[in-house]
């Protein structure tokens, strides 16, 4: 603990039951004080996420760097997040047990062996297995990963500074792909070896950053309250709570169609548009723009969730509107676009748009809105969540919720597109010549892969909204009750006192068998000294 405590109105005391939600704590001052403010670890944490999960953005944006055939790079991308899946559902335990600057740390290391994965096919380009194999391997670590960041993201700040810092570590993060991406864009992968070196030296400095990060323990927020200390109880009863979670919380079901689609639409970006439309110098450039749009976008979608100006219920309103304009705006536009080619109608040896030509610019604009919607989602998403509760270990559960439930959505749409939905229409059949159109239009929309993890995402982020609004309205409010913060905390010590008063019954109930059937002397007293 730094600095010294003190209570709002009374001295702290043995017999004094404090409420901690109340308790202040002088922060440090100097270069400790700098070290040790919210910001300065949210700057760190943004970086092990600009040099990890960034620099892999970066390489899969352009459909596996550029550097592997499009089935490879989607079947490593599905091994990936079917791993993430599972254990991101387990990984907010995980966090509770060993402290989320360890599991942070454990994260980061799947993301230097993944990278070190694309320099090896460089070398042996028959090593696809590998490749993809690392790809379920940075599943496994990528979960730990982002529920240790999306745990001390949300409980480093106060209410009012949730979505500021949210922002904050968005920008930071998506730098990482900037960056990245900036790199393919200037060497236009004439030395793709030497560029792979480069990320992988990035990604390894990524991984010894947490080893420099503060204690959360010893964390103190800006308005002199102390950061939740999370519980380490047994592995049994922290499974046991991911269940006690959703009992005392059931609203938090309502955003897992939200969750689900988080993940799904950068299939049809990334490799049904993006890399099935531009040659590779236009892909970079999308890329490029790709990311710079995030970091605006995060900005923007902060400033309407933490404006002063309006109550959090009414903000929480505000983002989900602006949310579903952009979710529509851009989707008619993609339409446009999607309904005039197919997969069958683009082989890989096509030759496709550069950024010289007339129709690229407006392309590149679409891009560009994607990402302002993909950073407005992931940042609505996590304020939702941290609106719900303070607690550190519910963040983590939740955390792990999310991003579970996304990567299940991503590994189901990376197969789709790595078998590449094949068309089943009777290529024998033969109509007649005013039925023609029927057949044109069944091979441009409902037989296309494409327009079909096309349509299937619209439906998919539609639908996130639709549910995210019940919730928002009854559990959103415009600051975040005790009695809420206590429910899982209750219910668990009912349940847990039951069992434990159950138990002991039976340990009594032996006892007394034990001595009437076999006339060992255990009197009532020495029962009911047992079954305590």
């Amino acid at each position: 603990m730094h600095g010294t405590s003190f209570a709002q109105g009374a001295s702290p005391s043995p017999g004094n039951d404090i409420d901690l939600s109340k308790e202040r704590f002088e922060r440090p001052r100097g270069l400790k004080g700098v070290y040790y403010h919210p910001i300065t670890q949210l700057v760190m944490l943004g970086f092990v996420c600009f040099l990890c999960p960034g620099m892999f953005n970066a390489l899969t944006g352009l459909g596996g760097g550029g550097q592997m055939n499009a089935t490879t790079s989607a079947n490593s991308t599905c091994a990936l997040y079917a791993t993430y899946a599972f254990f991101a559902f387990f990984s907010g335990t995980v966090n509770n047990k060993i402290g989320a600057k360890w599991t942070l740390f454990l994260g980061s290391f799947g993301y230097a062996l993944y990278v070190g994965s694309y320099l090896a096919i460089n070398i042996h380009p028959n090593s696809g297995d590998f490749v993809i194999g690392a790809g379920a391997i940075l599943g496994v670590t990528a979960a730990f990963l982002w529920t240790a960041q999306g745990a001390l993201m949300l409980s480093y700040p106060t209410e009012a500074q949730k979505g500021v810092f949210i922002s904050i570590f968005w920008a930071i993060f998506n730098l990482g792909a900037v960056v990245g991406a900036s790199v393919s864009l200037g060497e236009n992968f004439h030395s793709t070896v030497g560029s792979s070196i480069g990320i992988l030296i990035l990604t390894l400095i990524g991984v010894t950053i947490p080893l420099l990060m503060a204690d959360p323990n010893k964390m103190i927020r800006t308005d002199g309250t102390k950061v939740v200390t999370p519980r380490s109880p047994s592995w049994k009863s922290e499974f046991y709570n991911l269940w006690v979670a959703i009992v005392s919380d059931p609203m938090i079901l309502l955003l897992f169609p939200m969750f689900f689609a988080s993940n799904y639409f950068y299939t049809w970006q990334f490799n049904d548009y993006n890399s099935a439309l531009f040659d590779i110098r236009a892909r970079s450039m999308n890329n490029v723009m790709y990311w710079l749009s995030q970091i605006v976008g995060s900005w923007m979608i902060g400033l309407v969730l933490d404006t002063s100006r309006l109550r959090r219920r009414t903000r929480a309103f505000v983002g989900w509107t602006v949310l579903l304009v952009m979710v529509f705006i851009v989707h008619v536009w993609a339409y446009q676009y999607q309904k005039t080619y197919t997969r069958e109608l683009i082989p890989p040896d096509a030759q496709k748009m550069d950024i010289y030509d007339a129709s690229y610019p407006a392309h590149v604009w679409l891009m560009i809105l994607y990402g302002l919607l993909d950073a407005m989602w992931q940042t609505t998403a996590f304020w939702l969540i941290g609106a719900m509760s303070n607690d550190t270990n519910k963040l983590a559960i939740y955390a792990g919720f999310y991003h579970s439930i996304q990567s299940a959505g991503a590994a189901g749409v990376w197969r789709m597109d790595a078998i590449g939905l094949p068309s089943v229409y009777p290529s024998h059949l033969t109509l007649h010549p005013d039925l023609q159109w029927l057949k044109d239009l069944t091979e441009l929309t409902i037989l296309s892969s494409y327009m079909n993890i096309f349509l299937s995402t619209w439906c998919l982020v539609a639908a996130g909204l639709l549910f995210a609004f019940p919730m928002i309205y009854t559990r959103v409010r415009d600051t975040t009750v005790l009695d809420d913060e206590a429910m899982s905390v209750a219910l668990s010590l009912v349940l847990t006192t039951c069992m434990w008063t159950e138990l002991a019954c039976s340990v009594k109930q032996a006892l007394e068998e034990t001595r009437t059937k076999e006339g060992i002397d255990v009197s009532e007293e020495k029962a009911d000294k047992y079954s305590a």
